[in-house]
């Protein structure tokens, strides 16, 4: 059933929201220079021996001895945020969604398509690492102990902080970070099946076997490694979404009977339809639907309707006027949700309004949503004025995105950045001596080219440039992941 008509008290708010989601969007932003930007800032989230490709050059190897405590080798990967932690389930969910980045707007890359196929690369050859003893029943989810690593304010190339190894096994599961890390594993075969075939098929066949001890061995892995993962990425949402978004990406990635039958078999047991607009690297509902949805809108898979169902519902959730009260918009226009990082959230949603409309165009659909359809175009349109408002079309007048536009954030929680780099200042920087470069006033000395920050964090649109303020200060890899896609698509259709 299609969602009721606007009630007397909200229509006010629609049409004033609507009216301003809808004016006139700037025609000024560079969206080639904000691909390459958002791409780039990848390679400043490196762990790891550095190529020698390595266009960042204030950053420097790191992490190099990561998994010797465990007797595995663990470099590479991408730290999350602006710490030097090495978290498995937003680097998954990173990894999948530059993936899906790929699939649905790479072929508008342009020369940005062979970097964005390098950090997916730098993800999944992390991935298979953390997954090598999965013969043995373990997965390797997480390198660095954030209690110690949050005490200091270190660069990565000078870490002394416990690069402590962490597992999940039959015994103490894990079955969100394990099928995320499936997840991630399948949509990047698809990446590289016409690419790398060998690759391809060494990604699918581990996401199989990742994914059958996801399935096996059921239980959430902050239960196990609540330490380690709380409160930093605790699993709130429950364990049973990772596994349906991983046996969707499976059933796409393989074509596979048995994933199909898995989805529809537990699309009732693991709670399909719950939270329908939310999506990220904790929840990832509003994704399996939408990701399924393809198939129906395709007419190919009617066994999948009940998705298509929950995905027009999330797209009239987005909608303002009908939003549920966890979808907001500001006075400015962004998406608005309660908690940290709100960024986040506008990329991941933006993300979802995207690839529904090109679903929806190429069905000649539209979603039924009380008195108003909603359209692809005015889907696209939605998206659209959230990558503007990201880029500088927001009351402040500034781009959240560092290096991009004339005024940009400075003060940026990440160590990497505030501290003098091994080049401007070779000595070790030690755990508390760092300490001056967080509270200085000064703008970091090293650019994070392409970051996008947590941004506002309430409905005001107001931003404090200071890293003491780590919700609006601090990029994230996922935070930036869907805005790969965005930007690649908007670059070819300004």
């Amino acid at each position: 059933m299609a969602p009721t008509a606007l009630s007397s008290v909200t229509t006010f708010r629609f049409l004033a929201l609507l009216l301003l989601l809808l004016r006139p969007i700037s025609a000024g932003h560079d969206y080639h220079d904000a691909l390459r930007k958002s791409i780039l800032f990848f390679e400043g989230q490196r762990s790891g021996k550095l190529p020698s490709d390595q266009r960042l050059r204030w950053r420097r190897d790191s992490g190099i001895h990561d998994g010797n405590t465990a007797g595995v080798d663990l470099t590479g990967g991408y730290y999350d945020a602006g710490d030097n932690i090495k978290f498995g389930f937003p680097m998954a969910f990173t990894t999948t969604m530059l993936a899906w980045s790929v699939i649905d707007f790479g072929r508008v890359m342009g020369p940005e398509l062979g970097n964005a196929l390098k950090s997916v690369r730098w993800g999944t050859d992390y991935l298979l690492k953390a997954t090598s003893k999965i013969g043995s029943g373990v997965v390797f989810v997480q390198v660095g102990d954030p209690l110690s690593d949050h005490n200091c304010w270190e660069r990565p190339e000078d870490m002394d902080t416990l690069r402590t190894v962490f597992k999940i096994d039959g015994s103490h599961p894990g079955s969100d970070v394990a099928g995320e890390t499936a997840a991630a594993l399948a949509a990047a075969s698809i990446v590289f099946r016409s690419r790398d075939p060998a690759y391809s098929k060494l990604l699918l066949n581990r996401a199989v076997t990742v994914f059958d001890f996801a399935d096996r061995h059921r239980g959430a892995y902050s239960n196990s490694l609540r330490r380690a993962v709380c409160p930093f990425y605790c699993d709130v949402n429950g364990y049973q979404d990772e596994l349906l978004w991983a046996a969707a990406w499976l059933h796409k990635a393989s074509r596979r009977r048995l994933y199909r039958e898995y989805i529809i078999r537990n699309e009732v047991v693991l709670r399909a339809g719950d939270t329908i607009n939310e999506f990220g690297w904790d929840n990832k509902h509003a994704g399996i639907n939408v990701l399924i949805s393809k198939e129906v809108l395709m007419g190919r898979a009617d066994y999948f309707s009940s998705f298509k169902h929950n995905a027009d519902e999330f797209i009239c959730s987005t909608l303002p006027g009908f939003s549920h009260a966890q979808v907001q918009y500001s006075p400015g226009g962004l998406i608005f949700k309660a908690g940290g990082s709100n960024m986040q959230h506008v990329t991941s949603l933006s993300f979802l309004l995207l690839a529904y409309s090109n679903y929806l165009s190429h069905a000649n659909k539209v979603v039924p949503c009380g008195d108003t359809n909603a359209t692809p175009a005015l889907l696209k349109h939605l998206a659209k004025r959230q990558v503007d408002y990201i880029l500088g079309d927001n009351p402040l007048g500034m781009s959240y995105m560092v290096g991009y536009g004339a005024r940009y954030p400075q003060r940026i929680h990440h160590r990497g950045s505030s501290l003098p780099s091994v080049a401007a200042h070779p000595a070790h920087i030690g755990c508390k001596a760092g300490s001056q470069y967080f509270f200085s006033p000064n703008p970091n000395p090293n650019v994070l080219v392409g970051a996008v920050v947590g941004g506002p964090t309430n409905t005001t649109d107001s931003f404090p440039d200071s890293r003491p303020f780590y919700q609006q200060s601090e990029p994230t890899t996922y935070i930036n992941a869907p805005l790969v896609g965005l930007l690649a698509f908007f670059s070819s259709h300004p």
